[in-house]
């Protein structure tokens, strides 16, 4: 991959599990916040699936859009776009009605100092959405950061762990699982709670703010000595097959990659690709932000991108000046402050 356009379409490949799957849901399906990250190529991956599997539904993709660009583009590839904003009761109540949503639409980064925001987009509006489509299937895009840090010993937290967010951003996220857990059981909506530590494209990620460290030659500090990552076109696929493990109440499931990952072994493995060593600085935590994803791939299966590729695509990428996106993962954050 060497330009974005195949970026894209390396991220919008569904596997055959994918097509089987897209057939056998019922119904159209809403992206939520369909402007973000992941929104985008999953709103194509759900596409290709759908065209592949000679489906007959529609995939909806609302967003502020703050990029006419974005609308565009999606709308070329048949996505079919609304501006709104979710904020907005009449925007939100205009939306048509499906029966798959999935909601992906929140706040993280910019939470120190804006925390009303945060508290508004992650805990109030779910309660909103949970309403307005009381009669759908609802995957719900989480964080691992509900869990508390773990000792890395332990391989993660898994979904019958005991939540502890630290940090107001952590605490929002728990709370909208708590709303639209409870909206869950009021009208009995099947829902999955998609708990998700880190997906990673080229562009952005743990393992390129890594790599750049390295290609740079700028100190990486290791405190946080471990984490998760999962490549974003598997994350994508897992989220829209979630929506047939839907359940009342929700069906919990953490989406990672499958390794407890060094990240003085990244920064090591980035040095040999790169012909230089990495700069280190600081010692492993014996504990770490980390999910233990077994129960998903119970049920999706194993990821199809390993981590030595994503490595190997990531070096290549900037070894060729590849596109990047300002936008850290702020891995390193251990007291929760984003």
């Amino acid at each position: 991959m060497r330009t974005i356009e195949e970026l894209e379409a390396k991220l919008a490949e569904p596997s055959d599990a994918l097509v089987q799957d897209m057939a056998n849901i019922e119904g159209d399906i809403m992206l939520l916040g369909v402007g973000g990250k992941m929104g985008p190529s999953l709103a194509r991956l759900a596409m290709n699936a759908i065209q592949k599997a000679g489906a007959n539904k529609q995939v909806y993709g609302a967003s502020r859009f703050s990029s006419a660009s974005l609308k565009d583009e999606l709308e070329r590839d048949g996505v079919k776009t609304i501006a709104a904003d979710l904020l907005n009761p009449n925007d939100l109540e205009q939306l048509p009605d499906v029966k798959n949503v999935i909601y992906m639409a929140g706040n993280k980064f910019g939470t120190k100092g804006n925390e009303g925001f945060t508290w508004a987009m992650n805990t109030y509006l779910p309660g909103q959405v949970a309403q307005k489509f009381r009669n759908s299937r609802i995957v719900v895009f989480s964080t691992g950061n509900v869990y508390p840090l773990t000792p890395v010993l332990q391989g993660g937290a898994s979904e019958l762990s005991d939540t502890g967010p630290v940090g107001e951003y952590a605490q929002s996220c728990l709370g909208r699982e708590r709303v639209f857990e409870y909206y869950s059981k009021e009208y009995s909506i099947p829902m999955s709670i998609y708990r998700l530590n880190y997906a990673i494209d080229m562009r952005y990620g743990v393992l390129l703010e890594i790599a750049k460290s390295v290609q740079e030659h700028r100190p990486i500090d290791i405190s946080m000595g471990h984490a998760n990552c999962i490549w974003q076109g598997d994350a994508n696929e897992i989220a829209i097959r979630s929506l047939l493990a839907c359940s009342t109440p929700p069906n919990i499931i953490n989406v990672t990659g499958p390794e407890t990952i060094s990240l003085r072994w990244v920064a090591e493995q980035f040095g040999i690709r790169f012909g230089q060593p990495p700069l280190i600085e600081g010692e492993e935590a014996d504990t770490a932000l980390l999910n233990n994803a077994a129960k998903s791939f119970q049920l999706f299966g194993y990821p199809r991108v390993s981590l030595m590729q994503m490595i190997d695509w990531i070096a290549e990428w900037l070894q060729q000046g590849g596109e990047v996106w300002n936008k850290p993962t702020h891995f390193q954050e251990r007291k929760g402050n984003y």
